[in-house]
């Protein structure tokens, strides 16, 4: 009798052990956060890019300016459009500007100096006159190459755009940027070619 007893007991403690090593531990489901953009601590990628391009300084020389009592001052009709295309140049003696290795601007959209003139592109969406067929690569080009036009094989871009110090913008911001300038009013302005220097011209 007491060998069923103690026979009884272990069958029934294997049974206990068996059934708790069926049961699987429960496993809670595993939720992975949305990936939220911060666009540089901006709520959208276009005011990061609007951020960039005023702190970077790009309307100081592609913006016209018009003259106030208290000076010139941004032509905010005329935001990022580059020099005006019937605007004279600085009436200087080019010569002695490039002799002197002088840089002049009476406009800071257009400036003379030992390179030539040189005129502030149009930044605005302008399909023919600004940027809106550009892409983003012509874009990335145009800063981190200096090249007229974003295209790899165009002419260097002229002082005074501080493109060596641009080129280290990330890809992100570039994107930043563009996008932004994507949005701004499209505004056709037929920018003037750029002028080689007289001391090169043939006499």
């Amino acid at each position: 009798m007491k060998s069923f007893l103690t026979l009884l007991c272990i069958t029934a403690i294997i049974i206990v052990l068996s059934n708790c090593s069926e049961k699987t531990p429960e496993t809670k489901e595993t939720v992975t956060p949305a990936v939220i953009p911060t666009y540089g601590g901006f709520e959208t990628k276009i005011k990061w890019g609007e951020h960039l391009v005023q702190v970077g300084g790009c309307n100081d020389c592609h913006t016209p300016k018009k003259m106030t009592t208290m000076g010139p001052v941004m032509d905010t009709s005329l935001w990022l459009s580059g020099h005006p295309e019937h605007m004279p140049i600085p009436d200087v003696d080019r010569k002695e500007a490039e002799t002197k290795g002088w840089g002049l601007t009476n406009t800071e959209t257009a400036w003379v100096g030992p390179w030539g003139v040189s005129f502030a592109a149009n930044l605005t969406p302008d399909s023919t006159t600004g940027i809106g067929a550009w892409t983003l690569d012509n874009f990335k080009v145009a800063i981190r190459e200096g090249k007229k036009s974003g295209a790899p094989a165009g002419r260097s871009l002229l002082p005074p755009m501080p493109w060596p110090w641009y080129k280290y913008l990330t890809d992100d911001e570039l994107d930043a940027m563009f996008t932004y300038l994507q949005t701004v009013k499209p505004i056709h302005n037929n920018v003037p070619a750029a002028l080689p220097p007289v001391l090169a011209m043939p006499h």
